[in-house]
């Protein structure tokens, strides 16, 4: 095959000596002659994005390679620095870029939250009427606490871990918006109102639509929204409402798709029926309960384990003073299967709330890749401007993410 080949190339390339034998050494010497390579997609691709979402407005270099570079490469500064001067040829000294962060966090954030607003506004036909917000958790391997970072309640179970809270708000299609961080021990409820009264008053918006989970719901958020004129679509947490209302969910007759609303004095209490979401109860149950019942078993729980976190609400004490599962508890749990509520005060047809706070997904997925794709976990060692310089990267580089 090789000498057919030859024979082609001479006759019609005029090359008139070709060694294929020694094709595997020609090629292995090529290489490693190559002492650099670019990648030129980085630029052509990504930067394409960066420069039409309008990041270009902040001039300095380091910000757009440390943006681009996050998306593809999402590692430690150091390792950053490294890939910038392999795949670009830029030299960049790791202590250039803390420098750098801390310029960033001081003089640049709200430039690049509002460059952000603004592509989203040209991006959404509609404008921004809708929000979604919520919030997560970002621990610290370290037994050290400072001024932001604290212990509290970890969504990721590292309650032992110093933390820190993030707030995200999100338009519709996922669009990020604006974020804020918060000490570690700040309970999620009270993170909310200020940074949409934040937003609002940044940009002079007059009517806007909060959508946000459970985990927000609280009659001091709820007065505050509404004293803020704001309409609002909160899950909410049909089992813990008084016995009036929880009879008239329990009596409401409905079939998988269904929805009714419930008036909770000014409010609306919209009920949904699913048989997913009654698989999704039924299985989630049943789980916790394998869970208690080893426990149970092996001696683990005490009297401190009855109460009302998570399965152990089916814990009660028998007469030998031994913990057992209520088999009367868990058959009033289920009649919760396939039930969810929302609590609103919005003038949006009932369809349209419905359909607003199905897109509460996109907030979610937001977290899930701005902390496995582009590695939110931030450094140990960071001093706390440049923890915060290092999410305002996570939060410019998920925007072009959204619009890759």
């Amino acid at each position: 095959m090789f000498s057919k080949a030859g024979r082609w190339i001479q006759k019609y390339k005029g090359i008139q000596e070709l060694d294929f034998e020694n094709e595997s050494l020609i090629y292995t010497e090529f290489l490693a002659s190559i002492s650099s390579h670019k990648l030129v997609g980085i630029e052509l691709v990504l930067g394409k994005l960066f420069n039409e979402i309008g990041f270009n407005q902040i001039k300095e270099e380091l910000f757009k390679d440390s943006v681009l570079y996050r998306v593809v490469y999402p590692k430690s500064k150091l390792k950053t620095t490294e890939y910038l001067y392999r795949f670009a040829q830029k030299s960049y000294t790791e202590d250039a870029i803390y420098r750098y962060m801390d310029k960033l966090y001081r003089t640049q954030k709200e430039q690049v939250q509002q460059i952000s607003y603004e592509h989203s506004l040209k991006v959404l036909p509609g404008g921004i009427s809708v929000v979604f917000y919520d919030v997560t958790t970002i621990y610290f391997e370290t037994d050290y606490e400072d001024d932001l970072r604290k212990t509290g309640f970890s969504k990721e179970g590292k309650h032992q871990n110093p933390q820190i809270v993030l707030g995200l708000l999100v338009s519709e299609s996922g669009y990020p918006l604006a974020y804020e961080i918060f000490e570690g021990k700040r309970y999620e409820g009270h993170t909310m109102l200020p940074i949409i009264n934040g937003f609002t008053e940044k940009y002079k918006i007059e009517k806007l639509v909060v959508v946000a989970d459970s985990g927000l719901l609280s009659q001091v958020n709820i007065n505050e929204l509404i004293a803020n004129q704001y309409e609002f679509i909160i899950g909410a947490r049909i089992k813990n409402e008084n016995e009036k209302i929880k009879a008239k969910i329990l009596a409401c007759s409905l079939k998988n798709g269904d929805s009714v609303i419930i008036k909770k004095g000014d409010l609306k209490l919209i009920i949904t029926y699913s048989d997913k979401r009654a698989q999704k109860d039924k299985s989630k149950r049943e789980k916790g309960l394998k869970r208690l019942e080893k426990s149970i078993k092996t001696g683990k729980l005490t009297k401190s384990g009855i109460n009302n976190r998570g399965y152990n609400k089916f814990l009660e004490i028998d007469g030998e003073l031994q913990l057992k599962i209520n088999q009367n508890k868990i058959l009033y749990d289920q009649q919760w299967d396939r039930l969810k509520g929302y609590i609103t005060n919005s003038t949006l047809p009932k369809e349209k709330i419905l359909s607003n706070y199905n897109q509460l997904w996109q907030i979610e997925k937001a977290f899930r890749i701005t902390k496995t794709d582009l590695k939110n976990q931030t450094s140990v060692s960071l001093q706390t401007t440049k923890n915060q310089a290092h999410i305002c990267l996570n939060f410019a580089a998920y925007k072009i993410y959204k619009r890759t």
